[in-house]
């Protein structure tokens, strides 16, 4: 076992005296340790039942024959980190998990891991971490929180932000405001649409890291509770078998999971994490080949922000595994990958049937024959930038108009509360991506404010930030190269026509090469000053479309 370096023989003797002073007995010192990374705390409510979860895996864990220790991971509520400041400090918190992740579990040469996650940077740092690491790993999340009810009709986080630019518009009073409040977000949980953090949750069942349910089932389930226990046993068997991570997340099953993207319409910020942790795992993973996979994989699920169904009406549908039954019969996913079951995928989607036809789709009749994300390039963004299409009204789908030009979000959100922006206009948010943010802050309240105001099948919005998976409407993002960077999208002046067409896959703005390049001779990049964690992450990250990664040297 891994864990003899750190327990067994005599130079491990204080080391022996230490696992005592923690209160072990010789036979759990005898068992294989596992690691159980809990990410509880009390300032995230996708988190603060995640106490519950790790309980049940310890009990799991110790009934499979392991002796399960905690240790703790940080996250960060995108929610309540949204609009200010804070919101830097989400996206650079990735990384933090993974690098503690990996200093807490090779310091203490554990030889399994269960990670607890369940929000938005939270997952995607451990599966990096578990990437980087090649230690038996199972995930079991939190779950999803149960959508709000609010005048009789389901609603959540994304309903929030839109009614603040309603209220905005003078079409929703402060009474109003806060009745939502009070409404949607009923329970613990991630935030009850197809947003990050249940985006990247389902995602972990698709790369097979995680239990069937892991990405649907209501956080406020007892079901969930016995996922944990199940999810404390099969760690075992993959520390029996030696499965480790590398085993599981290969090549084929990086492109299982982004035709899963595509067919569940998955937040854009997954374009980010899925190539930071196939970067971990020794993957290439281009975002190129997105467009390719989405051509020939059909949407069959509108979850909010796009559609009027929830989690955990995905749950009563069958969850993840009947999309991916569905999808199969497409032949586009690769059925032969491992997973943590010990067993393949197609193992585990054999007997899966699709209970409601109104919440997936049937391949045969999908919401669109082409996959939820699209990747766009063109002379405003020549490395690409990204767009959750299934979330696009028709109408927006192809669009010009005049840009509307800002160097941070707050300027933006100024403009469009004040009704400076207008049917037809093209709102530009630039020096917000990884490095001239720096941490690349989600769009949520502008996005939601132009569509609280009325404007979301008439006004498109560009930035090199990033977008919450609450967001809808033509909202695109990762603009690479970065204004910061040196990317076009700082060359671009008030009034520019910009010219999108998404099912094109391209975006320009319609100003000639020669006149770019007199703009770019007397232009430098702002800078803007920063200190601490955010200094560093500034001078370290790399672009979006390499998925945000800190250079390796």
């Amino acid at each position: 076992m891994r864990s003899d370096n750190a327990k067994s023989g005599m130079q491990q003797a204080p080391a022996r005296s230490l696992f005592r002073a923690l209160g072990l007995t010789e036979e759990e010192l005898a068992r294989p340790l596992i690691g159980v990374v809990s990410s509880y705390n009390e300032i995230v409510p996708g988190h603060m039942n995640l106490d519950k979860i790790v309980e049940a895996v310890k009990q799991g864990v110790a009934m499979a024959g392991g002796t399960p220790i905690v240790f703790p991971a940080i996250a960060v509520c995108d929610g309540i980190a949204m609009g200010h400041v804070g919101m830097k400090y989400s996206l650079v918190t990735r990384d933090l998990i993974a690098d503690s992740t990996e200093c807490m579990a090779l310091a203490h040469q554990f030889d399994g891991l269960v990670m607890v996650p369940n929000c938005d940077k939270n997952v995607p740092g451990l599966l990096m971490a578990a990437a980087r690491l090649n230690i038996p790993t199972v995930f079991v999340s939190g779950g999803p929180m149960l959508a709000g009810r609010v005048k009789g009709e389901k609603k959540s986080l994304s309903s929030m932000f839109e009614a603040v630019g309603a209220y905005a518009a003078g079409t929703m009073t402060e009474e109003d405001v806060e009745d939502f409040a009070n409404r949607v977000c009923p329970t613990c949980g991630s935030c009850s649409g197809m947003y990050t953090a249940n985006s990247m949750n389902c995602l972990t069942e698709v790369l097979g890291m995680g239990l069937q349910g892991n990405g649907t089932i209501p956080a406020v389930y007892s079901e969930r509770i016995r996922l944990a226990k199940h999810a404390g046993m099969a760690v075992m068997g993959l520390v029996e078998k030696n499965i480790c991570p590398r085993d599981i997340m290969t090549e084929a099953a990086f492109r299982n999971a982004l035709t899963m993207d595509m067919a569940l319409g998955c937040s854009t910020n997954s374009m980010l994490h899925l190539p930071a942790i196939a970067h971990e795992a020794g993957v290439e993973l281009n975002v190129d080949i997105a467009n390719e996979i989405s051509a020939k994989t059909p949407n069959l699920c509108h979850l909010a922000p796009a559609g009027p169904t929830y989690m955990e009406d995905l749950n009563e549908a069958g969850g993840v595994y009947a999309v991916m039954k569905e999808i199969s019969k497409l032949g586009l996913l690769d059925l032969d990958c491992m997973t943590v079951t010990g067993k393949a995928v197609g193992e585990n989607i054999k007997g899966c049937e699709n209970k409601n036809p109104e919440v997936i789709r049937t391949v045969e009749n999908p919401y669109s024959p082409t996959g939820g994300i699209a990747v766009l390039r063109g002379n405003l963004a020549p490395d690409s930038c990204v767009v959750k299409r299934s979330a696009v009204v028709a109408e927006m789908l192809k669009h010009e108009g005049p840009a509307r030009v800002f160097d941070s979000e707050e300027e933006a959100i100024d403009a469009i509360k004040g009704g400076k922006i207008v049917a037809g206009d093209v709102v530009v948010i630039r020096y917000e991506g990884p490095k001239g943010g720096p941490g690349m802050r989600e769009m949520l309240n502008p996005t939601s404010a132009i569509a609280g105001m009325g404007l979301g099948s008439s006004v498109a919005l560009i930035t090199d930030g990033r977008f919450s998976g609450a967001s809808r409407g033509a909202s695109i993002g990762h603009v690479c190269p970065e204004a910061a960077a040196g990317g076009p999208i700082g060359l671009v002046e008030e009034g520019d026509r910009i010219a999108i067409d998404i099912n094109a896959n391209s975006i320009e703005v319609k100003v000639s090469d020669e006149e770019l390049a007199r703009r770019r001779a007397k232009w430098t990049p702002k800078a803007k000053e920063v200190s601490g964690y955010l200094k560093r992450y500034a001078q370290l990250v790399t672009s979006a479309d390499r998925g945000a990664v800190l250079k390796d040297n």
